[in-house]
């Protein structure tokens, strides 16, 4: 008895094809929605961390601020 496995190639090449088209897709529809340049460290990893240090900058200065007000009253 003999096993005969049939495959049809370019159906496995269509649906390798297509979700590759669709992770593409996926990633770029991300970026257009965000608005934003860097959306995670694969974007710009050296950019992704000079935004986080700035942002912990922000967030230091804006505490600075609030406790200031806070002194005045």
């Amino acid at each position: 008895m003999s096993v005969v496995i049939n495959t049809n190639y370019a159906s496995v090449l269509a649906r390798k094809n297509l979700a590759e088209v669709q992770r593409q897709m996926d990633s770029s529809v991300e970026r257009l929605s965000s608005g934003k340049r860097i959306n995670n460290a694969a974007d710009d990893a050296a950019g992704s961390a000079i935004a986080g240090r700035m942002e912990s900058q922000v967030r230091g200065l804006t505490m600075g601020i609030r406790h200031a007000k806070d002194g005045q009253s």
